[in-house]
């Protein structure tokens, strides 16, 4: 009984690793991507999300860079909202949020390249709960922050991957 418990959990463990199945957050890097730096206007709030993205990702995130080093510059983050639907006395009920990341890609022995993440959330708006209403809308922000810097990883490690 032992031995084919042993001999089952082998099994499954070899399968797992014969399809090509990871843990999330764990990604195979590009040669190109073993150091990289990460340029922002200051006080930048997505920054610091990619910034330790890349570093549990196992990037060396550095501060100066030479040429065989991946640049990544943040250049602009945004959110902006748009009217999904409104209330029968004529308020908005719920708001939709898309929080844009634009960013260009400097690899090593390529041209940079701008690249842009996007990241949507609806969000319902009582004017009778404003404060916690607030709040919430701020958790949903940081949230879309963090979504959007896995999404510049994930995009990056696309982009170096494609072609040499």
């Amino acid at each position: 009984m032992r031995y084919l418990l042993l001999t089952l959990t082998l099994l499954l463990v070899v399968s797992l690793a014969g399809c090509g199945f990871q843990l999330r957050g764990s990604y195979q890097l590009p040669p190109q991507l073993q150091q990289a730096t990460i340029d922002a206007p200051q006080f930048s709030e997505v920054a610091e999300q990619v910034r330790q993205r890349f570093t549990l990702a196992g990037v060396d995130v550095v501060e100066t860079s030479n040429t065989d080093t991946t640049a990544i510059e943040i250049v602009r983050d945004s959110l902006t909202r748009r009217t999904l639907s409104l209330s029968a006395s004529g308020q908005v009920a719920e708001y939709e949020l898309i929080y844009t990341v634009d960013y260009l890609l400097r690899a090593p022995n390529k041209t940079a390249k701008a690249l842009q993440v996007e990241v949507f959330r609806d969000y319902q708006d009582d004017p009778n709960f404003a404060l916690a209403k607030t709040r919430e809308r701020e958790v949903l922000v940081a949230e879309m922050r963090e979504q959007a810097a896995q999404q510049v990883l994930r995009q990056v490690i696309a982009q170096l991957a494609e072609s040499p």
